[in-house]
């Protein structure tokens, strides 16, 4: 599966952005996906995650409540809706694919980054 996210920018602190995540290829509610992001300077981490159907999701505690993770197997997209975004939110974002892992960093399909530039 080929994954291409998009939406990142400039946005203010307090305001909101949508990622997209467009996955090729008639398999895509094959695979768990998940969205990771990386601070210049630090890791990779994960961010949140989301089962084959989109019945169970899961969130790094750090955007827990604010981020919300979602998906349209008809239209073999994800997204990410943030809301209340703070300056550490500021990363490039990735999008991740995988048939068996929904958290942790073992996905084995990966998109290119979108970055998202938080200003305070």
């Amino acid at each position: 599966v080929q994954l291409q996210a998009s939406g990142g920018g400039l946005v203010q602190a307090g305001g909101s952005l949508r990622l997209s995540c467009a996955a090729s290829g008639r398999t895509f509610s094959s695979y768990h996906m998940g969205w990771f992001r990386q601070a210049p300077g630090k890791e990779r981490e994960f961010v949140a995650g989301i089962s084959r159907r989109g019945g169970s999701t899961y969130y790094a505690d750090s955007v827990k409540g604010r981020f919300t993770i979602s998906r349209d197997n008809a239209k073999n997209t994800m997204y990410l809706q943030m809301n209340s975004l703070k300056a550490e939110d500021t990363a490039v974002y990735y999008c991740a694919a995988d048939p068996n892992t929904i958290v942790g960093a073992k996905y084995d399909y990966w998109g290119q980054g979108t970055l998202v530039t938080v200003s305070s």
